[in-house]
């Protein structure tokens, strides 16, 4: 099979990963290294998309985390333009994607600080989106589901690649010129879980994002905020 190398956008540039070799982790090993801000790392694996862009923000991690939510509307984005206009797209807090109500995919993030009020070095977000299942039948895991399994067997990884980075690129001019609260806007009516009780990742009720990306759970009378920063992967 011949794989079209994706063609990304201004500012944005790809580099394929050996197979067997995870973007996320390459791209985590390249950030820390000095690689180019706007570097997307990727697989050409046909039954998963699995990417990673790094960043390189000039704001303090509490801010800077805030684009995770601009990667997860670029892929709902992305797969809004591509799929069948009746497969609903959505997001389940902190880095689940959902389609037509099950799990398929998640993001990955991580920085190389902790502290919300430092200025992060690099910042990488990493995407993964299941093409078919990984093993077993279809309908044995009804709360997970993949692309080929909703109808979107027209669309390809490197596709859907392409125009993630587009629409995340979009997003994050929109980020960096007016702030958190279109993109806020934008992601609230995606995410199903706003409003109700959860379990995950914390037991509550669901109240909905803050000012600074935070998740706001309610509990009796008391209201705790809960920051993406807790979800970054500890490297």
């Amino acid at each position: 099979m011949i794989i079209e190398s994706p063609r990304f956008p201004p500012l944005l540039s790809g580099e394929v990963v050996p197979p067997h070799t995870d973007p996320f982790d390459k791209a985590v090993s390249r950030a820390i290294a000095g690689v180019d801000s706007g570097t997307i790392f990727y697989s050409e694996a046909v039954d998963t998309l699995r990417a990673a862009l790094v960043l390189a923000p000039e704001t303090p991690l509490e801010e800077a985390i805030q684009a995770v939510y601009v990667a997860q509307i670029g892929l709902a984005e992305s797969l809004g333009a591509l799929a069948p206009p009746e497969v609903p797209v959505q997001f389940q807090w902190p880095d689940r994607i959902k389609v037509n109500g099950a799990l398929c995919g998640s993001v990955r993030f991580a920085a190389d600080v902790s502290d919300p009020k430092e200025t992060p070095n690099w910042l990488v977000i990493g995407i993964v989106v299941p093409f078919t299942h990984p093993g077993g039948e279809p309908g044995e895991t009804p709360d997970q589901t993949c692309l080929y399994e909703e109808g979107c067997v027209e669309i390809m990884p490197m596709a859907l690649l392409e125009s993630w980075s587009k629409h995340t690129l979009l997003w994050l001019t929109y980020f960096l010129d007016s702030g958190f609260e279109r993109v806020h806007n934008e992601w609230r009516p995606r995410c199903d879980t706003i409003g109700k009780r959860i379990e995950e990742p914390r037991a509550g009720l669901f109240v909905g994002l803050d000012e600074k990306g935070r998740m706001l759970l309610r509990q009796d009378v008391m209201t705790e905020t809960v920051s993406l920063i807790d979800y970054a992967e500890h490297l």
